[in-house]
């Protein structure tokens, strides 16, 4: 089944349109408080087309996810109880009580880690605002995390060029299916935690 072949295309044509970093800066956003498809997937594709661009993009994508961050942050802090049936409704109530646990225990760390990594950031930054984790090391380990992911996957993609092009487009359905099974064991393995 060819699913993330055609995603790639699609975003490698997003990425080509004048509005591109605006779309680029709303998914970021939006990734970040309760959209489930991470920024990467056009920012990889937007640095490749624009080579020359890249640090910009990164710079794009970091500020706009830091401040969607932040809105989850809000979210956490003054609307958990409004938003907590919605929450459940997704099924994010178990991995959000084993996140509370966390960040009693490592606070700017697990902020760094979650803005890093392939995992849900949406529910740390939600979880940062109800647990009362110190809005400076949030913000803190947002940006150094997700600045470090982004300026990662941008840098070595405007890098790698035509010839990671060629790798990205020869194994793009073993890759995406590869990162699928990967975050379905890490919300597995949350959920085991909780």
């Amino acid at each position: 089944m060819k699913l993330f072949g055609p995603l790639y295309d699609r975003c490698l044509a997003w990425a080509a349109h004048r509005h591109a970093p605006r779309y680029l800066a709303a998914l970021s956003f939006a990734e970040s408080m309760f959209f489930p498809v991470p920024p990467d997937v056009m920012l990889a594709p937007m640095a490749l087309s624009t080579p020359q661009r890249w640090y910009r993009l990164a710079a794009i994508c970091t500020l706009a996810s830091v401040v969607g961050g932040l809105m989850g942050y809000v979210l956490g802090h003054f609307a958990l109880d409004a938003i907590w049936p919605w929450m459940v409704k997704l099924g994010w109530d178990g991995a959000f009580s084993t996140v509370q646990a966390w960040f009693a225990e490592y606070g700017f760390w697990i902020v760094f880690v979650a803005a890093f990594t392939p995992i849900p950031y949406k529910v740390f930054t939600i979880a940062s605002g109800a647990t009362g984790i110190g809005l400076i090391p949030f913000l803190l380990g947002s940006a150094i995390g997700r600045g470090a992911r982004f300026f990662l996957v941008a840098g070595l993609v405007a890098w790698g060029g035509a010839r990671l092009e060629q790798v990205l487009r020869r194994y793009i359905e073993l890759l995406g299916w590869i990162v699928a099974v990967l975050v379905i064991v890490a919300v597995a393995w949350l959920e085991l935690r909780g």
